[in-house]
């Protein structure tokens, strides 16, 4: 039986020492990749924060160096399996190579993300705190050096420690999301320029992930523990509509009715306003008791770490961008019959209506839930 560290290869000196200088290349090449990568980001939040286009333009062009670095590694990864037909820890350190090349490619893609962002905010009358995008890269950045060094340097305690400070990051996250959710509100910034701030703050919250994925990667080369698929506890989804005063949470109330407990649910609207009056009886009517509920805005929810985001109308996907790009969002597009004017018995038929079409989304979506957490146990 091979030891840990053995090789499938005759253990030579030559062949260690040969082995041995693919190893290190192939550190060095992630090394300057990553540097690359925290160099771009360092100039794109440099250009965000003094609105230089030049900068900017500076972080584009750049990006080419390292998707040719991606390619390089991907040859010395597919060299270094050829040449040496390596086993346990030289395998799962090849392995978690050619993974950690490919979360390097994306936050260089992040940085251009943010520099392009930076032009189109350039022409636009911005008048802002940037403390909180300059604390979550502040985060972010560090985070995505710990987690290269931690691999190159195979220690998994640098790579936990690094991994635990996912938790603030999104903090930090939800805090400016909040921030400008409520500048947007108060009239201090137009429409478009939230969806821009919005995607600066989500990629630097990338970047975190990326490198997260990065510390899980290093964690298994130097130990053999895999965390990819690791199983998390609970599931968090979310209803958004306009104001959560009718549609959202309705779902809400039905979700709780439906679903185990170990679903999670919750509802907020893009505002807040004072929960419908003939909603709360009509859901009295179904044996469901809303007379105690509160409305509250998706920027008073105190996490954004949903993992289903649900839009009940239109106008509420304007919340996606909120929540952490790996959310899964969808749109169901019902009708608010808290809206429509009518004779009493229409405007039943039209609760009565909103009902079942969430009822029904709401079943279908638990069972694929559920279907789909039994199938990745089987697995």
């Amino acid at each position: 039986m091979l030891e840990d560290a053995g090789l499938t290869t005759p253990n030579t000196p030559h062949l260690e020492a040969q082995l041995q200088r693919d190893i290190d290349i192939i550190r060095a090449k992630l090394v300057e990749m990553a540097y690359l990568d925290e160099r771009a980001l360092t100039r794109a939040l440099q250009a965000f924060l003094t609105r230089n286009r030049q900068i900017a333009y500076s972080v584009i062009l750049r990006d080419q160096y390292v998707d040719n670095l991606e390619t390089e590694l991907d040859r010395l990864c597919m060299a270094f399996i050829l040449r040496h037909q390596p086993a346990a820890s030289h395998l799962r350190f090849v392995y978690a190579a050619s993974k950690i090349v490919k979360e390097l490619e994306r936050v260089g893609d992040y940085a251009e993300s943010i520099s392009r962002t930076v032009l189109t905010l350039s022409s636009l009358e911005l008048d802002i705190p940037q403390e909180g995008f300059v604390n979550l890269a502040n985060q972010a950045i560090p985070m995505l050096h710990n987690a290269v060094r931690a691999f190159v340097e195979g220690n998994p305690d640098l790579a936990r420690a690094t991994k635990a400070n996912e938790r603030t990051v999104r903090l930090l996250r939800d805090t400016l999301a909040s921030d400008m959710l409520r500048w947007r509100q108060e009239g201090r910034i137009p429409e478009e320029a939230l969806g821009l701030l919005t995607t600066i703050a989500r990629r630097f919250e990338r970047v975190m992930e990326q490198a997260t994925n990065i510390c899980e990667e290093g964690i298994y080369a130097a130990t053999g523990q895999y965390l990819k698929h690791a199983h998390r506890e609970g599931f968090n989804i979310v209803f958004v509509d306009e104001t959560n005063a009718c549609l959202s949470q309705m779902a809400e109330a039905i979700a709780r009715k439906i679903a185990p407990d170990k679903l999670s649910f919750r509802s907020a609207g893009i505002a807040s306003l004072a929960v419908d009056p003939q909603t709360i009886r009509f859901m009295e009517s179904q044996g469901l008791d809303l007379s105690t509920h509160t409305s509250k805005s998706v920027a008073a929810l105190e996490h954004l770490d949903d993992q289903v985001v649900v839009a009940l109308t239109p106008d509420a996907e304007k919340a996606f961008p909120l929540f952490p790009p790996r959310a899964l969002h969808l749109s169901w597009s019902i009708t608010d019959p808290s809206k429509l004017v009518g004779h009493p018995e229409d405007l039943s038929k039209a609760f009565d209506r909103a009902y079942k079409d969430l009822e029904n989304h709401i079943r279908d979506l638990v069972a694929a839930i559920l279907n789909d957490e039994r199938e990745q146990h089987r697995g």
